[in-house]
């Protein structure tokens, strides 16, 4: 097996979905895809003290309790190229989440392009921040993919409305740059996993018009991001989107946000939605979970 990959197990899993073939996302459709992904069956594990759905201020979301103490609290959104994820594309993933890092995790069901896009989502994410304050008065925000990049979004919009600020900003593999300039959208364009023609076809859902992915309000990297609360990134190292998270994390430092930067060597894009693939993707995902615990002050210091 390559190398190039975290461990043997991951290399297989990526050489048999290159080899599987098919259609592409662009070629099948938001929905298509989507139906796709419901009709997998996934487990409702690991148990938790209480998982319950609830309406966020008018926002669908699902809270994660991993104990009746748990009082600190992350609004998580979920990735999927803000066009074809879920609650239950994530569930597993939020689950294992409040478990390891011990905060519970408020998941939003965010409204998803193309029949809703910028800046439906980030109005979402916002909204239900605002009613998280209610379970915490200074909750974290995080995501992962086009989640992170939400989460960045949403974080600019609560600190220039002059309210509260998250606690944290917790980014995984995210998207800050939806010109998709930086060098990895080339290198890593394809068989590694995700591809940068899927990731740019959910760019065209959620923002059609070209011009405007170079706004500050769709691309969190160009924004001024002064102000922003502590934030933890995580990038792959195998990852069309790992320059612009990774540039990204050194624009916060130079605006004097502290950050803690991450590259997961040897590791593919999405590998907190990857449970059982490879003790690599299990290592990755417990070191992410141990950011949060950190970041939330659950242990004494940032991961590195």
């Amino acid at each position: 097996m390559s190398h190039a990959f975290a461990d043997d197990a991951l290399a297989a899993f990526v050489a048999e979905a290159g080899a599987q073939g098919g259609p592409t996302f662009r070629e099948r459709g938001a929905a298509d895809v989507r139906a796709g992904a419901a009709a997998v069956v996934r487990p409702r594990e690991p148990e938790l003290f209480e998982v319950r759905d609830v309406d966020a201020g008018g926002v669908a979301a699902r809270l994660y309790r991993p104990s009746a103490g748990a009082s600190r609290v992350l609004v998580y959104l979920h990735g999927g190229m803000w066009s074809i994820g879920s609650l239950e594309t994530h569930d597993r993933a939020c689950r294992a989440l409040a478990r390891d890092a011990g905060v519970s995790v408020l998941a939003v069901d965010y409204r998803l392009a193309p029949e809703h896009p910028f800046p439906a989502a980030v109005e979402d994410a916002v909204a239900v921040f605002g009613w998280a304050t209610r379970l915490d008065a200074r909750p974290g925000i995080g995501g992962d993919s086009a989640g992170g990049h939400l989460a960045a979004l949403a974080s600019i919009v609560l600190r220039d409305g002059g309210g509260p600020l998250p606690s944290a900003l917790v980014m995984a593999y995210p998207n800050t740059d939806l010109t998709f300039s930086r060098p990895s959208t080339r290198e890593k364009a394809e068989g590694w996993g995700l591809t940068t023609d899927a990731v740019m076809w959910g760019a065209e859902q959620w923002v059609p018009d070209p011009a405007t992915r170079a706004d500050p309000r769709v691309s969190p990297l160009f924004a001024g991001l002064a102000g922003l609360p502590p934030a933890v990134v995580v990038t792959a190292e195998h990852d069309p989107l790992r320059d612009e998270g990774e540039e990204f994390a050194a624009r916060l430092g130079e605006a004097g946000v502290p950050v803690v930067l991450r590259r997961e060597e040897g590791m593919i894009h999405g590998f907190l939605t990857l449970h059982g693939v490879s003790p690599a993707v299990e290592s990755a995902t417990a070191r992410f979970a141990a950011d949060v615990a950190r970041v939330f002050g659950n242990s004494d210091t940032l991961a590195v």
